[in-house]
């Protein structure tokens, strides 16, 4: 609700963060219904669309890819993004199986009818797993196989980045992240990029701050950092 009220043009859940929030860490440990039921709420307050972070698809076959799509349109969300990480593993998906994945997600979105973006993401670069070769001919499959945007997650470089970017024509999403938070959004779009998303640095960002916070307190009994708290009455405006 904060973000929307300052304008951002779209919303997008993340499973690190909603994980973090039920005490969990990253990768695989929610649910489809848990991720159905967070994404739910966000949607009954959304006033622009909402995208949801659903790593594998929650399940290897093809036909759960799709399930998963029909589903989360139920519940509202614009758009899903699946990953070819075999999760809770840290392997990927063989190429063949990950493209029919898509596949059968994209064929999924298409026949709901409505406006649905597949974002197919090619986590390979991201966990090592594979190179940018590999990653540039992953996304082409996965574009060929029906995905509306495509998301390779941390490249080496940002000349890396630059020619995933070019190697298809369908958009990209780029994860602002790492070292890639030292970017502006107009050397993103120099490049081609069409989407920009946060995965869970907003998340971590309230972690630092409870982190310090609690470690001043707890450790040396200051309490000075919560001076810079921001002011109750201004997160209400924004709550609306």
């Amino acid at each position: 609700m904060m973000l929307q009220a300052m304008g951002a043009p779209a919303l997008a859940t993340s499973s690190a963060a909603h994980a973090f929030t039920l005490g969990r860490p990253d990768g695989g440990t929610v649910s489809r219904d848990e991720a159905l039921a967070h994404a739910q709420d966000i949607c009954a307050i959304a006033k622009v669309p909402v995208q949801g972070d659903f790593e594998d698809g929650f399940g290897e076959a093809p036909e759960t890819c799709a399930e998963t799509v029909r589903l989360a349109a139920e519940v509202g969300l614009a758009g899903i993004c699946i990953e070819d990480t075999n999760l809770p593993s840290d392997d990927s998906y063989d190429f063949d199986l990950s493209v029919e994945r898509i596949k059968a997600a994209a064929a999924a979105a298409r026949g709901l009818g409505h406006d649905f973006v597949l974002t197919a993401r090619a986590d390979g670069l991201m966990i090592g797993t594979y190179d940018v070769d590999t990653t540039i001919a992953r996304v082409q499959a996965f574009a060929a196989a029906g995905a509306d945007c495509i998301y390779a997650p941390l490249p080496p470089s940002f000349d890396g980045l630059a020619r995933i970017c070019a190697s298809v024509d369908v958009p990209v999403n780029v994860l602002a992240a790492g070292a890639y938070a030292k970017y502006t959004l107009a050397d993103y779009a120099g490049i081609g990029i069409a989407r920009v998303s946060l995965g869970s640095a907003l998340a971590r960002i309230t972690h630092r701050a409870i982190h310090d916070a609690g470690r001043a307190m707890l450790g040396d009994g200051d309490f000075t950092s919560l001076l810079s708290a921001m002011p109750g009455d201004d997160v209400d405006k924004m709550l609306g």
